[in-house]
This record gives structure tokens, C-alpha cells and sequence, in this order.
């Protein structure tokens, strides 16, 4: 008997011994982080900088590879199916953990169950916006115009599901106006238009779209964000303007398929957390319109299953579908 315990002690010490010089040598080889829009849009636009920054905390260069299509559920599946080795990574999105599942059941992955949720990076302000082209620049003058001309104007967003048509949607039920929906494959594309006058409208995450408000190019109408933001002193909030179900801000966060070992998870989250503390980093960011989160991957999971179950209440209360 005694024997037995000796030779399991021996085992425990042996596995405990190689689980963390696993640890500590990871990673080996630079980290591929999937971001599932087009190039340009504000997922894109945080990945690239904390890339930028994270090599020394990381130990390895962090590789930004853009998979977009199906509203970021192409990339965020690619991440869902990865091994679970640390090596391909995510960046999680409420397009991609809520909206976008919330809307279609039918996607290969399940946003609660199917990742290792590592931290939130930073959340952001969304914005609707319009060409200066058209007729009002304000939200009153907004408002009137659709209300007057219903299915006149089309809006762009990063693609179907996403936060930026979920949150279009609720707002068109909520202010009884009909605006027709052009889905893109991210909002780089959809801004692209808009600022071209090919689209009127467009809903959109902050930081991609403050430098064309900033040169005139867009005309900011109304924001999602908790109060009024200095960048954008007389543009009112949903809130404001009477449609607080509206008025919730974007997140962009870094996860793994399932089952992501710990070591994994503390090594990454320790690593973006030190790139974070870098005042160029969080300059770039906060220059953005975007707040840095920097939580533990137990707050990040609970943030995902939160906004999951209130996209899924959204998607069943206005009755929104795919079709």
C-alpha cells in the first residue's frame, strides 16, 4: 500500500513539474490571433495594436489574420475548431459571442460553451452615422426624414447578425422607421461606401468611424456609449433620445477553443494586461473612443453569457430573424 502512494506522489510530482515548465516555455512559435472582420474596421484596429506591443510580454510575435463573412462567425468558428494549444487564438466580439448567435442558432459553435474566454481588451462606443449628403445632421432632423420617406434609405453594417444590424434593427422597432439593410463582410468595407455616398447610413463601432466624422467626411447622429463623449460633445446618446435598449457598447476581448489549458490562458491574459500598461498602447486605444476593460477570464466569461442572453431576448422580442 504504502507503495502505491509512493509511486503516485512520484507521478503527481512528475506531472506537476512538466505542466509548468510547459508553461513556462509557451509559447514556442508566434500565436496566430483571428480577427473575424475585414481589415480596417475597430476589431481590426485593437488587434493591431496590442500586436504591435505584446512580443516582450508574450515571448513571441502575435499574428493578426483576418477570416471574414457571416457577420465574424467564419473567423470566430476557425477559432472554435483550433486546437486547443495556445498557438490560434480569437478575437471575441459581441457580433460573435451574442448578436450573431443570437439570431442564428444554426451556426457550428455554441458562444457560451464553445471557448476558453482569456480577457476583455477594451470596450467601445457605437455610432450611426450619415454622408453629409444627407438631408438632416442631426438626430431630430434624422428621425423626421426617415420617418417621412420609409424604405427611402438603405444603412451598411459589418455584416448580417452582427452588433451593428441588431442594434439598427432594435432601434428602426423602437422608432417605427424603416431603414433596408446592406450587410458587408466588416464595417472597413461598409465605411468605405458610406464615406463614397454609395450607402446613406451606416451603424458602426467608434474608432473606425471617429476619423471620418473627425474630417467631415461622416456626419456622427446619435452614440451608444453611458454619457456623451468629449470627442463628440453635441452628438446625444441613445439614451438621450429616448432608446436605452439601444445604447450598449461594443467589447472586444481575446479567446481559445475549449478546453484552453490554464497556463495558457494565465499566460496570455498576464501578457496583454502588461501590454495594456504601456502608456503608447492605452494613448492608442483611449484615442480611439475606447475604454480599456483588462479583466480576468472568469469576468470575460461572464460578460459573453450576460450579452448572449440579451441579444437572445432582443432577437425574440422584436422578432428578428435571418431571413
Amino acid at each position: 500500500m504504502q507503495f502505491r502512494f509512493l509511486i503516485a506522489a512520484c507521478a503527481a510530482a512528475l506531472l506537476g513539474t512538466s505542466g509548468a515548465a510547459w508553461a513556462q516555455a509557451y509559447p514556442t512559435k508566434p500565436v496566430k490571433l483571428v480577427v473575424p472582420f475585414a481589415p480596417g474596421g475597430t476589431t481590426d484596429i485593437i488587434a493591431r495594436v496590442l500586436a504591435e506591443k505584446i512580443n516582450g510580454p508574450l515571448g513571441q510575435p502575435l499574428i493578426v489574420e483576418n477570416k471574414a463573412g457571416g457577420g465574424g462567425s467564419i473567423g470566430a468558428t476557425d477559432t472554435a475548431k483550433a486546437a486547443p494549444d495556445g498557438y490560434s487564438l480569437g478575437v471575441a466580439t459581441v457580433s460573435t459571442t451574442a448578436s450573431n448567435p443570437a439570431i442564428n442558432p444554426k451556426l457550428a459553435y455554441n458562444p457560451v460553451t464553445d471557448f476558453t474566454p482569456i480577457i476583455n481588451v477594451a470596450a467601445t462606443p457605437n455610432v450611426i452615422a450619415v454622408h453629409p449628403s444627407f438631408p438632416a445632421h442631426d438626430y431630430k432632423g434624422f428621425l423626421a426624414e426617415l420617418k417621412k420617406n420609409p424604405g427611402k434609405y438603405s444603412f451598411g453594417s459589418s455584416g448580417t447578425g452582427g452588433i451593428a444590424h441588431l442594434q439598427m434593427e432594435l432601434f428602426k422597432n423602437l422608432s417605427g422607421t424603416f431603414i433596408t439593410h446592406i450587410p458587408y463582410r466588416g464595417s472597413g468595407p461598409a465605411l468605405n461606401d458610406a464615406v463614397a455616398g454609395q450607402i446613406p447610413i451606416i451603424f458602426d463601432n467608434l474608432p473606425s468611424a471617429l476619423p471620418f466624422i473627425k474630417d467631415g467626411r461622416l456626419i456622427a447622429i446619435v452614440v451608444a456609449a453611458p454619457q456623451r463623449l468629449a470627442v463628440l460633445p453635441n452628438v446625444p446618446t441613445f439614451k438621450e433620445v429616448g432608446l436605452e435598449p439601444v445604447n450598449r457598447m461594443a467589447y472586444y476581448g481575446i479567446y481559445g477553443p475549449k478546453g484552453l489549458p490554464k497556463e495558457v490562458v494565465d499566460k496570455v491574459n498576464a501578457a496583454v494586461r502588461k501590454t495594456l500598461e504601456d502608456p503608447a498602447v492605452k494613448k492608442r486605444i483611449e484615442e480611439t473612443g475606447s475604454l480599456i476593460v483588462a479583466n480576468t477570464p472568469e469576468q470575460f466569461a461572464a460578460q459573453i453569457a450576460a450579452e448572449f442572453e440579451v441579444y437572445k431576448t432582443v432577437v425574440t422580442l422584436q422578432k428578428l430573424t435571418l431571413e
